[in-house]
């Protein structure tokens, strides 16, 4: 998709955020080659059992959690451009090998490669995206992230459905060398985009310490809901495709075809609920995620349980569509305030702390889950809606901890770039 029709979607985002964009459309495009079928392809064509296959998944957030300690102050010391592109190439590795796979242990030590590289990708990402886009532009910013982020996931998914052939090994070595490929073409886009930096006005008095991060109590609630956002929503989208195979009968192209009207609710809703969201009360809008995923978890349960074939895929794919929509709201109402909230000289550390909710909670989602769907696989998604519902009470309880002047999401005016003033 040309960078230009893409910027045209978004205009007042500053060129390089888009350049970062483009380079993270083609990334995630690789990776919805690769993750809709991992699990598959440890578990059918290498003969790994579900719950050592969801281990193995497990294991990439478990490297996420020890690689991140580091991450936070390169960012901050080096910079969030080399952190990024160091990133970028690990996960290359990890996922470019993975062909050779032959043993659970090689599945684990590639798998902790590129989780050490996501490490790095995550909170130098964001941490770019935040320097470079004016405060007042930073929900647009990371709404149009989950846009050009799920849209490559969707096509490269839909395109996996394609390629992917369980009696067929070779096929998953080309989902894989693939995804290592734009992981690399990412590093190629990062040379023409600058790392601004902190402004020396914006060095504050905290010293540049984790502890700083960590005393940060409204920034631990946020933390906290993130960590149940992941493991009752995010990971276990990677255990649906083989609830959906073996579960509900869908095939291999109707997985991928599940994974792209995902992606294709993201995409169409993410802009427009962006805007809609502008004025209002930042964690009622961020409730809704998880009202969404609770109801949506329980038709994957229904299903897989009462139906098969064609009506199991209508149906899990409506549960796409309510997963999506509910994802919309986290990046402009929940990732937007990890920004702001922060002093910007601790911006990569903020981030660093809050990616490893990403990774301790994307252990224990496909980790425990892997087992669970094997012993009681009807049992998983009722469990995931309870914890979805618990993170919503979370959201609304903690809003009264949030700085006044950051409850609302900022809206800007249509003809001026002053943030104008919502009362309703």
């Amino acid at each position: 998709m040309p960078s230009g029709y893409l910027r045209s979607l978004n205009p007042r985002l500053p060129l390089p955020v888009w350049l970062l964009q483009v380079g993270g459309l083609m990334n995630s495009f690789g990776n919805g080659l690769a993750l809709p079928f991992l699990v598959i392809y440890l578990h059918n064509v290498r003969g790994f059992s579900l719950g050592t296959a969801g281990l193995i998944v497990a294991v990439s957030s478990l490297a996420q959690l020890t690689a991140g300690v580091l991450a936070g102050p390169l960012i901050d010391r080096v910079g969030a451009r080399p952190t990024l592109a160091g990133g970028l190439v690990l996960q290359a590795v990890g996922y470019g090998l993975l062909p050779l796979v032959r043993e659970p242990w090689e599945a684990f030590v590639l798998i902790a490669i590129e989780g050490a590289g996501s490490a790095g990708f995550w909170p130098s990402q964001s941490t770019l995206i935040s320097r470079l886009t004016p405060a007042a532009r930073r929900h647009a910013a990371f709404a149009q992230q989950r846009v050009t982020m799920n849209l490559g996931i969707g096509l490269g998914g839909l395109v996996a459905g394609w390629i992917a052939i369980v009696g067929d090994p070779s096929t998953f070595t080309v989902l894989f060398v693939l995804d290592a490929l734009t992981f690399l073409a990412y590093v190629g886009v990062l040379a023409f985009v600058h790392d601004p930096g902190v402004h020396p006005d914006e060095l504050g008095d905290s010293p540049a310490t984790y502890a700083a991060v960590l005393r940060h109590k409204t920034f631990l609630g946020l933390w906290t809901l993130n960590f149940l956002f992941v493991a009752a929503g995010y990971s276990l989208f990677n255990l649906l495709p083989a609830f959906a195979r073996d579960q509900a009968g869908l095939s291999e192209r109707q997985i991928g075809a599940v994974f792209f009207v995902n992606t294709l609710a993201i995409v169409l809703a993410q802009l427009p609920l962006s805007r809609w969201i502008e004025g209002r009360r930042r964690m009622r809008a961020l409730a809704l995620m998880p009202l969404l995923w609770a109801v949506a978890w329980l038709l994957v349960d229904a299903g897989g349980y009462w139906f098969t074939a064609g009506t199991a895929f209508l149906i899990i794919s409506f549960a796409a569509v309510l997963l999506g929509v509910g994802e919309c709201f986290h990046g402009p109402a929940h990732q937007a305030l990890v920004s702001d909230i922060g002093a910007p000289h601790l911006r990569g550390r903020y981030f660093a702390v809050h990616s490893l909710s990403w990774g301790l909670a994307g252990f224990v989602g496909p980790a425990l889950g892997g087992f669970i769907l094997a012993a009681a696989p009807f049992a998983l998604w009722p469990l995931a809606s309870l914890v979805c519902l618990i993170a919503a009470v979370g959201v609304l309880w903690i809003e009264r901890y949030i700085p006044r002047h950051l409850r609302r999401v900022p809206r800007e005016d249509a003809l001026t770039p002053t943030l104008v003033e919502v009362t309703s």
